[in-house]
């Protein structure tokens, strides 16, 4: 038996009027950014085109037909610019809505006949067929920035959508699918429609998973990162540490000389400066996958990945110059913070990550005696003074 087209219409425009709902009842709790807006109103949208449409030959023609592929066309257009707004890409919303109505002008204009019904689909479904693709590309942006893998899932079925209409636009350039009457007699098109009610419905699912997963990440980055300077706490290092194995790594451990007194003399909130800036200038120099963690107060870690301690002393001294000219630049200091540092390394065999702390340890008091604003290694073949 045929399906019902004009009845799959009206349950793609209650599929999609309750999924609005739910998710303007979501932007309304304040737990979520302003995306759950837009892909609120964007499922409206498309429930009532959806809706209006299903209403073929029962209202006139320029509600059904016009009204309802104009609305269905804003709101595919309107998940392009949710998905943006996620990704804190966000468009100029007087530049998008202009987009909207350029978009939406050919639908009058060009194939606003109620008998050129396969004109209409066609030029409907390359619409859609293009925004879909402008999803999954923009998806496919958010699983290589946040790696959110259930953004993988959104971008499958946003490809899958961009099928669909790419095979309904071709149906409909043959004359395939579409007039006189496109609630008449075409399986495949009927099929579709089944079709679109599911991936409406799945892709709903995956932007709630996708919010799931960067607000876990979310939980976990403040659970593992010291929240002033943005570098890794102990519990962070400590989660970094195995994946070190027994590769062979060097270890700064940076002291902040004068702290305390620059505390005194210039408040709590110009430390805090301070500690920003020592952070800033460290990620500056030191490579993506070395890591640098902040133990407390002003000492710092270093952890840097295959590197010698000849080479990790060279880079303590980078740091230091670069962070001694950084201080000189800030303005209305009296106190001007320098760094002493321990170096240390492990070579192939590895070691226990304690000892080599150990090291570093009495390399970094060696640097203090001697003066402060320093480097000190510790080498396997001298004890420490």
């Amino acid at each position: 038996m045929l399906l019902d087209l004009r009845t799959i219409y009206f349950i793609v425009a209650v599929s999609c009027f309750v999924l609005g709902i739910l998710q303007l009842a979501a932007y309304a709790t304040g737990r979520f950014e302003r995306w759950p807006l837009w892909w609120g109103l964007s499922n409206l949208l498309v429930g009532v085109g959806s809706f209006l449409v299903a209403l073929r030959n029962l209202v006139p023609t320029s509600v059904s037909i016009d009204g309802g592929n104009i609305v269905t066309i804003a709101g595919y257009m309107l998940m392009f610019f949710a998905v943006r707004v996620f990704s804190g890409r966000a468009l100029d919303q007087r530049t998008f809505w202009l987009a909207i109505v350029l978009v939406s002008v050919p639908v009058v204009l060009i194939v606003s006949d109620p008998s050129a019904v396969s004109a209409r689909l066609l030029y409907v479904s390359v619409i859609c067929c293009l925004c879909d693709l402008a999803v999954a590309r923009e998806a496919i942006g958010i699983v290589r920035r946040e790696r959110l893998y259930s953004a993988a899932l959104l971008v499958g079925l946003y490809v899958c959508t961009a099928a669909i209409f790419a095979v309904r636009s071709i149906l409909a350039a043959t004359g395939e699918i579409g007039g006189p009457d496109p609630f008449g007699s075409s399986a495949i098109h009927s099929w579709m429609a089944v079709s679109a009610v599911a991936f409406i419905m799945l892709r709903s699912m995956a932007m709630v998973l996708m919010a799931a997963e960067r607000s876990r990440n979310q939980l976990t980055e403040l659970a593992h990162h010291d929240p002033l300077t943005g570098a890794l706490n102990r519990g962070g290092l400590a989660q970094h540490l195995p994946a070190l194995g027994s590769q062979p790594v060097s270890l700064l451990i940076i002291d902040i000389d004068h702290f305390k007194q620059l505390n005194d003399r210039h408040g709590h909130a110009a430390g805090d400066d301070m500690l920003r800036l020592f952070a800033s200038v460290s990620r500056g120099i030191m490579r993506s996958d070395d890591l640098l963690a902040r133990q407390g107060g002003d000492e710092f870690l270093a952890v840097l990945r295959n590197v010698s301690c000849e080479d990790a002393v060279a880079i303590a001294e980078r740091i230091r110059l670069a962070f001694a000219a950084a201080v000189m630049q800030q303005p209305d200091l009296a106190i001007f913070p320098t760094l002493s540092i321990g170096v240390a390394a492990r070579g192939e065999r590895g070691g226990d990550f304690e000892r080599l702390m150990q090291k570093a340890d009495e390399a970094l008091y060696r640097s203090k005696r001697e003066g402060r604003n320093r480097v000190e290694a510790f080498w396997e073949n001298q004890q420490a003074a």
